[in-house]
């Protein structure tokens, strides 16, 4: 079996979380591909195959004979974002010889928007949708790569390695995917998550992240006799918004520049709330976001009385950097894979989180390597087969110098 014919068959479950739901995993549905993964570890070769009550994966690959390395894992996720249907995905193989590619009469993907497209994919081939769904290389591409992987190591013993434990998470695009995940029983000394893009990714740094609740109590009045007695909790909410930065949303940065994104806002006259998110690269500048968020509900409570603008601020992750700064032969370890395998590395702020962002904070170093998936959480989802193939040889790569450390 390739790692081609295993990613069609795991995007045949339908694994969508859900934001909504309180339990873990936060669907049902996920356990289904985790059934199968656990037979097809165990069926290839690895030891202590087993999903456990809350939907992880886990497995291990013994170390070769003599070799004594520490132990280190692969990572990848196996539900869908929310944002778009995962049931019923119904792919197909374009070889890309350039220009638009029609999913289906009304939905095209556009290589106009997609800057450099037609350059780097000519001649590869494209795993697309139908146009109605999304494809699920995110992140079952790096689940296939890690199981490709591992039983081509089975099947040549000469590829000498040290203990290599393998991990599948559920719930990773609601931001839960390390919730329940057993570090100490996982057994590694440092991970990588396989869940990036085209091939030569090797991420080690993403936001810090917050969220914040603002509650707004107005207080309602006959509006021909509103003068010096109505508070509008929709106009102090709207007010608020703007005194935030202005240029300091998802719209309007890039890079390391961090954001403030109002993404819910629900009331009336008498009671309005609004949820916000909080992001920046850079902690000091983080903290310095979510102080002038209190901030400014301090300064309007002194102009609307007190209690009027209440609001709750909760840190969600942190930046991986922080936890990687004195162990980055993690990250170096896979920049020489790429190398060896005549494959430039780029490393980029990833504007977002990852798995490892929280794992690392957990104990587990682990940063973010590519899949060969493009254009995730979308109709316009692909991967490319050949990138596939060369992300299999990449994680062999790594398994190999992992095994030569002392």
């Amino acid at each position: 079996m390739s790692v081609t014919d295993r990613f069609l068959k795991y995007v045949s479950f339908d694994t969508k979380s859900d934001e909504k739901s309180r339990t873990i995993p936060s669907t049902e549905k996920q356990k289904k591909l985790g059934e199968y993964l656990v037979s097809e570890l165990s069926a290839i070769g690895l030891s202590d195959a087993r999903m456990d009550e809350y939907g992880y994966v886990y497995a291990y690959l013994p170390a070769s004979e003599g070799v004594t390395a520490p132990a280190f894992g692969l990572i990848a996720h196996m539900d869908t974002s929310p944002a778009v249907s995962g049931a019923g995905v119904k792919p197909r193989i374009v070889h890309y010889e350039g220009g638009d590619i029609q999913l289906n009469p009304d939905v095209v993907i556009k290589a106009a928007d997609y800057a450099g497209m037609a350059e780097k994919l000519i001649g590869q081939d494209l795993i697309v949708t139908d146009g109605t769904t999304l494809l699920g290389a995110d992140d079952k591409a790096g689940v296939a790569e890690i199981i490709e992987a591992m039983d081509q190591l089975v099947r040549h013993p000469e590829i000498r390695h040290g203990k290599i434990c393998v991990g599948f998470t559920p719930d990773e695009e609601i931001g839960r995917g390390p919730l329940k995940f057993d570090v100490a029983g996982f057994g590694a000394e440092y991970a990588y998550t396989v869940d990036g893009g085209p091939v030569g990714g090797v991420e080690y740094e993403n936001f810090n992240a917050a969220s914040a609740k603002l509650t707004v109590h107005g207080v309602s009045s006959h509006t021909g006799a509103a003068k010096g007695k109505m508070k509008n909790a929709i106009r102090i909410a709207s007010e608020y918004v703007s005194r935030l930065p202005q240029e300091e949303i998802p719209e309007r940065t890039s890079g390391r520049e961090g954001f403030f994104h109002i993404d819910a806002m629900q009331g009336d006259v008498t009671s309005a709330t609004m949820g916000m998110i909080i992001r920046d690269h850079d902690l000091e500048k983080f903290e310095q976001k979510k102080q002038l968020v209190k901030q400014i509900a301090e300064d309007m409570n002194a102009e609307y009385g007190e209690g009027t603008l209440e609001v709750e601020v909760s840190d969600t992750y942190f930046n991986m950097k922080e936890k990687l700064s004195d162990r980055m032969y993690v990250v170096d370890q896979a920049k020489e894979a790429y190398r060896l395998m005549g494959i430039e590395a780029t490393s980029t702020a990833i504007r977002g989180g990852t798995d490892g962002a929280t794992l690392s904070y957990m104990g587990l170093p682990c940063p973010n390597i590519s899949t060969g998936g493009m254009n995730c959480h979308s109709i316009y989802e692909m991967a490319s087969v050949q990138q596939m193939e060369t992300m299999v040889e990449v994680i062999l790569k790594i398994c190999e110098l992992a095994g030569q450390r002392a």
